[in-house]
């Protein structure tokens, strides 16, 4: 297989990596916070805004333009586009609401450096803030299913035989289209959750089982980006003219 690279954008790798980094520091800074180890706020407002500009520029992109569209995978544009852009512009909105109040903390005489004082009130304080944004995640959780549905029944994700590593099971598409759904099935569940986790007395259990899902969800999604850097780079490579 020929395909003109001129003509299309894959840049799925960094999606992924900053989907998986995303998934994993919003687990981090709800560990910090329960227990009382935020601190400065700028540092996590400013860690949530570099994945989230990435996200949002790359999905909304690669939702607006279609990009694989040109080598075969219009499908993919909205499965890999569309739920990247609405992250993005999740974890934008919490580095807003973030930046806001360290600025408001600092106004107020509160010193950045006394992470008890700031955990408790950002404890207080945050679930109100996002449980607006959580009805959008939970929504998008519900998409991931149904992403996840249409990538078995259609036996979609399989990696052309071209590529390395992946294009091994190209003659197995069901294979790793179970494995990609198995993966925006847990990434999902955890976000249809996430509403259940603002209120304020969270059950336990449910706050669990989104650490696990966006934990392992988190570590895959990296590996395999950083894999993607290596099987992306052979693809283009095998089949450039």
């Amino acid at each position: 297989m020929i395909i003109d690279w001129a003509t299309t954008q894959v840049y799925n790798t960094i999606m992924c990596v900053a989907a998986g980094v995303g998934l994993l520091l919003i687990l981090r800074f709800g560990s910090h916070l329960n227990n009382s180890k935020v601190g400065q706020l700028e540092g996590w407002a400013i860690g949530f805004e570099i994945l989230g500009f990435i996200l949002t520029l790359t999905g909304g992109h690669m939702s607006l333009t279609w990009p694989l569209a040109q080598i075969g995978f219009p499908f993919d544009d909205i499965i890999f586009g569309e739920p990247a852009l609405a992250f993005g512009v999740l974890l934008l909105a919490a580095s807003i609401l973030l930046w806001r109040k360290s600025n408001l903390y600092l106004k107020q005489g509160i010193d950045m450096n006394d992470h008890k004082a700031v955990s408790k009130m950002l404890s207080e304080e945050l679930p109100g803030l996002l449980k607006p944004l959580s009805y959008f995640a939970a929504a998008m959780g519900l998409a991931l299913f149904a992403i996840a549905i249409a990538g078995v029944t259609y036996q979609l994700f399989a990696a052309p035989p071209e590529e390395p590593i992946s294009g091994a099971f190209a003659d197995y598409p069901l294979m790793e289209a179970i494995f990609i759904s198995v993966l925006y099935v847990i990434i999902g569940l955890g976000a249809v959750l996430f509403p259940f986790a603002l209120k304020r007395k969270p059950n336990l259990n449910v706050v669990k089982t989104i650490k696990y899902c966006w934990r392992l969800t988190g570590v895959i999604l990296v590996l395999f980006g950083v894999m993607n850097y290596f099987t992306h780079i052979g693809l283009i490579v095998n089949t450039m003219e």
